[in-house]
């Protein structure tokens, strides 16, 4: 499956306002993007925009569940929760890290603010983040770019690396796709075997229920952190054992009782399908890499697919990825300056989503049209591509895609927009 790349630059700390500044944890972290306009062209599974500022937007690593540093004012167990936040806060390159003591979340200092790295994301999630797997560094492709995204390329994730040190529990939606989900299970299950990690101290799963009483018992153990994120609200209702938990799930479909499929069976189901609990004892029936769990549905009404990104000032009308006889050399890609001044073109570079390059030059007139024949690294691909437009600086100005069912031998793919 292809994800959409993402350049810019991890952060942990406002250097202007410490106090107000991001929450890493071992499974979400601020990021802010090169091309912020590139965000809003992901598809939104629960009908939810990005929640993007001019500081950025959080990342939630897809695939893995990181114990909760803080979460509706509570926490899970805090020796396994901060090592997986400080394990991702290596991963990604940040050195000398230090939390203020009064506030444990909040970076007070660190050799580095921000730092360079990339994210390569399929969607938006229900609270406005984005789902996708991160790397440190910087990547050749351009930004925007179509990547697939296979096991060789996963395994250089720190959402995979996190998985195979044992420091995450797995949590695969339905937006992962299978092949990926079954070699990330294999890397978890792997952990587990192991004992690393927090394996060595899970509780309420597969192997043994655990006792919790209260929720001060339930902030001492390492448990599947989504169930733990049902439990906190449910003891916040003033129960005092598990007997009406059955019950409280059911009562909201959505935001307690998420839609499974049991991979065993192929059967839908839902979260009290795989809790088991009665007084004071409670466990999962199913490891977490034994079911796929459904994102929030959208409201009626709300889109879902990708928005259409804001247009510049030139933009991408068609292409010829089929030229009859030899494709090098012949294929081409016509431009339109929409805008009322020309438009200089030297810079700016035309990309296909493997990273091959045209540099253009000279200038577009108001409302001329130019078709550029391809040469050297760019070659449209004939089952399917994408075209990135950029300026100079690097900045996306404009981006199509075609698939292979538009392309037909001597055909111009028209974009007609």
């Amino acid at each position: 499956m292809s994800y959409t790349l993402l350049k810019g630059s991890f952060v942990i700390r406002y250097s202007d306002l410490p106090r107000q500044g991001p929450q890493p944890d071992g499974d979400t972290v601020k990021f802010r993007p090169d091309t912020p306009a590139l965000v809003d062209t992901l598809p939104r599974t629960s009908g939810q925009g990005a929640d993007l500022n001019a500081r950025g937007v959080s990342v939630r690593l897809e695939a893995i569940d990181a114990l909760e540093t803080h979460f509706a004012s509570a926490h899970q167990e805090p020796t396994g929760a901060n090592a997986a936040r400080d394990a991702l806060l290596a991963m990604l390159g940040f050195t000398n890290v230090v939390f203020f003591a009064d506030q444990p979340n909040k970076v007070q200092s660190a050799d580095q603010d921000s730092i360079r790295g990339h994210v390569l994301t399929n969607g938006i999630d229900a609270n406005g983040r984005l789902i996708g797997f991160v790397f440190p560094g910087d990547t050749s492709p351009v930004d925007g770019a179509a990547i697939f995204l296979d096991d060789t390329l996963v395994d250089q994730s720190a959402n995979a690396r996190l998985l195979r040190d044992g420091l995450v529990y797995p949590a695969f939606y339905a937006s992962l796709p299978a092949s990926l989900r079954q070699h990330l299970s294999g890397i978890s299950t792997a952990a587990r075997a192991a004992n690393t990690g927090i394996w060595a101290e899970s509780t309420a799963d597969p192997n043994g229920a655990a006792t919790i009483p209260d929720l001060a018992t339930l902030e001492t153990l390492a448990i599947w952190p989504k169930l733990f994120r049902r439990l906190v609200p449910y003891f916040a209702t003033g129960a005092t054992d598990f007997d009406g938990l059955d019950a409280w799930l059911r009562a909201d479909p959505v935001n307690r009782d998420d839609e499974l499929l049991l991979l065993a069976t192929a059967e839908r189901s839902n979260m009290h399908d795989v809790i088991k609990a009665s007084g004071t004892q409670i466990q999962l029936t199913a490891w977490p890499e034994d079911f796929v769990i459904s994102p929030d549905p959208a409201p009626p009404g709300a889109p879902t697919g990708p928005q259409p990104a804001a247009a510049g000032n030139v933009l991408i009308i068609a292409a010829l990825p089929d030229p009859l006889g030899t494709d090098r050399g012949h294929e081409t890609v016509t431009l339109l300056n929409v805008s009322a001044a020309a438009v200089p073109l030297d810079g700016w570079g035309l990309v296909d989503a493997a990273g091959g390059r045209y540099e253009l030059a000279g200038s577009l007139a108001a409302g001329d049209v130019l078709r550029v024949t391809l040469s050297g690294a760019l070659s449209l691909g004939n089952a399917g591509d994408t075209i990135t437009l950029i300026e100079a600086k690097g900045t996306l100005v404009d981006q199509v895609t075609y698939k292979a069912d538009r392309v037909k031998p001597g055909r111009t793919v028209y974009f007609g927009r």
